[in-house]
This record gives C-alpha cells, structure tokens and sequence, in this order.
C-alpha cells in the first residue's frame, strides 16, 4: 500500500485560496485527475484545485512540468489519461509531485506568471466534462454483505447468502460502450418483464428503475495474459478511484438474471464521476479489511494477506441524494436518501483484484473494476431503492415484508425512480491528523423511455 509522505502534510497550502478551504473536495495534498472540453473537440487534461481546474497541457508547454521529452509531460497530450496510466505508478506520483510543487503557495513560476495562470486555471463551474479514461472493460462485483443478504432475503428468504459468497468475489461482466461521465442524462430502458400476474413477459419501459451506490478503481498497469496478480501487489496495479452509478432496472432484471445472471437490466448505463482520485492521494485513508464474522471461512491463500488485512479497506464516507424534477422546480435543494462507508466491504479491492486476474484474465489499463453496492447495517445506509424502500427481516420495529416509499420533501413519494429524478453521489475521506479530501460528485437524471 502506498506510504504516507511530505504530500499529505495537513500544513500545506496553495496560493489558489479556495484550495486552503477545510470543506473543500480538491486541497493540494488530493489533486485528481480530470479531462475537460476547453473547446471545440479540445480534450484537455487537467486538474482540480478549490474551486478550480487548472490545464496540464499549458503547464507541460510551459515546460512548468519536466522537460518537453518526458513521458509524463508527453502523455498529457493525450484525450484522455491512458498514456499516463501505462507508465505505471511511479508515473502518476511524479506528476502529483511536480503539480504540488507548482501549486504550493511559496512557488511564483505560475501565480506570478498572469498571462499564463489565465490561460491555464479556470472554474470548475461551467466546465464541460468528458470520460476521463477509455474504458476496454469493465467488472462489477458484489462485495458488500449487507447488500448480499438483504437482495437474497427479498428473492430467496429461506437461503438468502448463498454458500459460495464467503469463498468467493462474486462479479459480473459490464458493458464498457454504456459507461458515461457524470452530467450525462439516463434514458429508461425498456425490457423484457413478466408479471406475476401475466402468462408471459412483454417488452415494457422498466417501471423500477434504481440507482446503486458504488465506488470503482481504475486499472494501471495490467497483468500480461495468462499471469495472475498476487494479492500482495493487487493494490499496486490500481491507477485511481472514482463513484460510480450502476443504473438498474430491476423489473427487468428479475425476469432476465436466472440463470446466467444480469445482462440488459444493467447494461443500459453506468455513470462515473469525472474525478480520478490517485492511489497516492489515498493513502492516509487506508483502514483494516472488515472482519470476518463467526463461522466464515478464512480465504484460500491466494485472496488472503496479512498486509491486506491491516490496511487493505479505504476509509470512505458515501452519500446519496436525489433531486425530482418537482424539488427543481420549487427550487428545493437535492434530500439526503442514504449514507454509507465502504467500510463495509466484505471484500477488499486488493482481493478482488487478485480474484479477478487469478485464472490468467489481462487487467488492461483503464479497466473499471466497481464494489457493488455499498449498504450498512440500517435502514438509512442502504445503497439503492431496492433497499432503501424494503421493509424485510433487520428494520427494529418493521411490518410484515413489504415496501414503504421514500418520501420526498415535496410530498411525493417513490419506490423506485421516476422520470425526471437525478441522482448524485458524493464521496469523501477524513482522518486526524490529514486533510480532507473529496471524489466530487456522480451524477444523472433520468430521461423518460424512447417512444
């Protein structure tokens, strides 16, 4: 795992004030990763500061960076932050370095420079956002017990874990061509669905459209094919983090998910937040793997490390709101609909990494690898509406197994999504005696289904 160093000194302060603000996302000691549309087809890779974003490209030209030759210089002329990723971690630590460095309130190469600090630094509001990686592929998994259990409780009450989950990461195979940056709005799908009440399925718009809560991790440098990855270096081939939405249409995938699993129910869109949070950035925010309970098996040895299991969780606070059209309108801020932690992952990422690469499969840079859905232990820490809406076997006080909706502050209520919702997600990470830093935000509303 990655050490903590001089870059995370909390006393560290930049000469753009809103970075020096204890509330905000982006401090100097986080400095994600970004690409925005500074024009017509103008990709440029940049990152985010306060309330700012400042441009890589015009600090490279200015030789602000490293000399005009370095691969790290050369790789942000790229669209996007692949060339990067493909120099390994040593790469993304350099330049987290060398724009610490330039940022820093004592250094005047750019503040003092007004011409350039005008070209390069800009708000981040009104910025245009672009998928900050080209994603080959994409895998999610299920690495939340909560989750597990209450989903298998709604279908399968009598046996609602089933008994490989404990041995096991479980995951699926998503669909790279449908994951879109946050701001990019979500048409409702339509599906195949069979009612209870009806002898066969029809072709429907999904009537229990939902969100998950998720964090992801993108790839850096892969494994060649046919070569595992020990749990022990797992956490070295991650280049960055960042929210993901895992939109689900849960009538459909009923229907559909047996006995192969899901496919359409979910391939229709993932959203992710525009922000690449380092590895680097990360690492005073690692935490002890959630522990086992009574009577779980201990993993086979090639999903089991110590070092793992002293730090391989990430402390990270997650929240979910929505926003109705209605609540827009009325101009009503987005109502907090749950919060988790990805504490309560039951499998870490180094694990789920190793698991992935253990039979020989290529992790390639820009590879999105995605938790699942992240929910507590209560109600009001459930990941997705499913969850959030169910009234099953845990709720102190609950009544017999049914659904009770959300109430919105509106007055309307919802079970699943509607048209016109948006839904965002917020992430963040706290410890003594470190610096806040956030992931941004993940965000998309829902367009009504094509006619």
């Amino acid at each position: 795992m990655p050490q903590t160093n001089a870059s995370h000194d909390p006393a560290l302060r930049s000469w753009i004030e809103s970075a020096n603000d204890p509330g905000t996302d982006f401090p100097i000691q986080n400095l994600p990763l970004c690409v925005v549309d500074r024009g017509e087809s103008d990709p440029r890779i940049c990152t985010a500061i306060g309330s700012s974003l400042v441009d890589l490209l015009e600090l490279g030209d200015a030789g602000l960076l490293g000399e005009p030759d370095d691969d790290v210089v050369l790789a942000l002329q790229g669209e996007n932050l692949n060339l990067l990723m493909e120099q390994g971690p040593e790469a993304a630590s350099a330049l987290r370095r060398r724009l610490q460095s330039v940022l820093r309130h004592d250094n005047d190469a750019l503040r003092d420079r007004a011409g350039l600090r005008a070209q390069a630094v800009f708000p981040i509001d009104g910025a245009r956002f672009l998928m900050p990686v080209r994603i080959g592929d994409y895998t999610d998994f299920y690495a939340c017990m909560n989750h597990a259990r209450n989903v298998g409780a709604m279908f399968r009450p009598d046996n609602p874990l089933l008994p490989n989950y404990t041995w096991v990461p479980i995951g699926y195979h998503g669909r790279a061509s449908s994951v879109v940056v946050s701001g990019t709005p979500v048409r409702r799908p339509h599906g195949q669905v069979k009612a209870d009440d009806q002898p066969v399925p029809a072709l429907v718009p999904s009537a229990m459209l939902d969100h998950e809560l998720e964090f992801g991790v993108i790839i850096g440098q892969g494994n060649a094919l046919g070569e595992p990855v020990a749990i022990d270096h797992a956490w070295s081939r991650v280049f960055g983090v960042c929210l993901v939405n895992d939109w689900s249409a849960r009538d459909i995938q009923k229907w559909e998910y047996q006995p192969l699993g899901p496919f359409l129910a979910k391939n229709f869109g993932t959203t992710i937040s525009p922000f690449i949070i380092t590895r680097d950035a990360l690492a005073p925010f690692h935490a002890p793997a959630l522990a086992r309970g009574e009577g779980d098996p201990r993993p086979l040895p090639h999903l089991f490390s110590e070092a793992d299991q002293r730090e391989g969780g990430l402390n990270v606070t997650l929240e979910v709101f929505i926003q109705s059209e209605a609540m827009r309108q009325a101009g009503r801020s987005p109502t907090l609909l749950s919060r988790g932690s990805l504490r309560d992952m039951y499998w870490t990422f180094a694990q789920i990494i190793a698991h992935h690469a253990s039979n020989g499969c290529n992790l390639l840079p820009g590879d999105l690898i995605a938790s699942g859905t992240i929910s507590g232990g209560t109600r009001d820490s459930r990941g997705c509406m499913l969850e959030l809406t169910w009234d099953g076997p845990g709720v102190p006080g609950s009544p017999p197994p049914g659904r009770t909706p959300v109430r919105l502050p509106t007055g309307e209520e919802r079970r699943f999504l509607a048209d016109g919702d948006e839904i965002i997600i917020r992430g963040s990470c706290e410890r003594p005696g470190f610096r806040r830093i956030g992931f941004g935000e993940c965000r998309g509303v829902i367009l009504p289904a094509q006619r």
